[in-house]
């Protein structure tokens, strides 16, 4: 007989699954619709902007893999509340950053960075650092270097935009309220799920199945970013 956290893990697993499969079918791509759409307007237009950046988030797989990874083990609102707001500093400096300053970076580099982040966090949250080296990373200082990466990410998306520069400052303030708000539906969900599972008789015994998948994925969009680098 399965144990009752049983059908949540398969749940986990099938997002997992599911995010990978997305990620592999528009990896780099911007929506058509959105892209034509900002390429034809110039000046301030900030309700677009925060639209696309809370749909980027809610859509981006690799962020919410690691934000899962990051709160996979944390219970009090006050410690997810100082990691997410790590991960959030860091990908908004870099993310502002790298558009207005127009920072060149390659997409498939940071995105396999990006896969990089979600194996440390996965094996983080198995323990390997301590048991291979006998040390613990600071976790804290990950969580802020890693969103540094992360906002790397997004300024290579936004810059597919090619976004007037009329109006640049105010529409990418907007785009990362935008992506701020993503980020708050999407912890909110992945909390829902994760309040059940850890109510769960299983939950600890799986925890270790989830976290393995995770590190997987992470593994996979590494090697799906450094092919498409090696191939473009």
């Amino acid at each position: 007989m399965l144990p009752r956290s049983g059908p949540l893990l398969h749940a986990f697993t099938g997002v997992l699954l599911y995010l990978l499969l997305t990620a592999f079918a528009h990896a780099h791509g911007v929506a058509e619709g959105d892209k034509g759409y900002i390429q034809e307007i110039s000046g301030t237009h900030l309700l677009p902007f925060t639209y696309l950046g809370a749909k980027h988030m809610v859509t981006g797989y690799d962020h919410l893999l690691f934000l899962a990874g990051v709160i996979f083990f944390l219970y009090k609102l006050k410690d997810i509340a100082l990691y997410v707001s790590l991960f959030a500093i860091g990908h908004s400096v870099t993310m502002l950053y790298g558009v207005y300053a127009g920072v060149n970076v390659n997409a498939y580099l940071i995105d396999a960075i990006i896969g990089l982040s979600v194996v440390y966090k996965a094996l983080d949250n198995l323990g390997a650092f301590q048991r291979w080296f006998g040390v613990q990373p600071n976790t804290k200082v990950a969580t802020l270097v890693f969103g540094l990466f992360h906002g790397f990410g997004l300024a290579a998306k936004i810059q597919e935009f090619e976004i007037a520069r009329d109006g640049l400052l105010p529409n990418l303030l907007a785009f990362n309220v935008g992506v701020e708000i993503g980020q708050l539906l999407a912890l909110g969900a992945i909390l829902i799920a994760m309040g059940f599972w850890r109510r769960s008789a299983g939950f600890f015994q799986h925890a270790y199945t989830a976290n393995v998948a995770m590190m997987c994925a992470g593994f996979m969009l590494i090697g799906y970013q450094l092919t498409g680098l090696f191939v473009s």
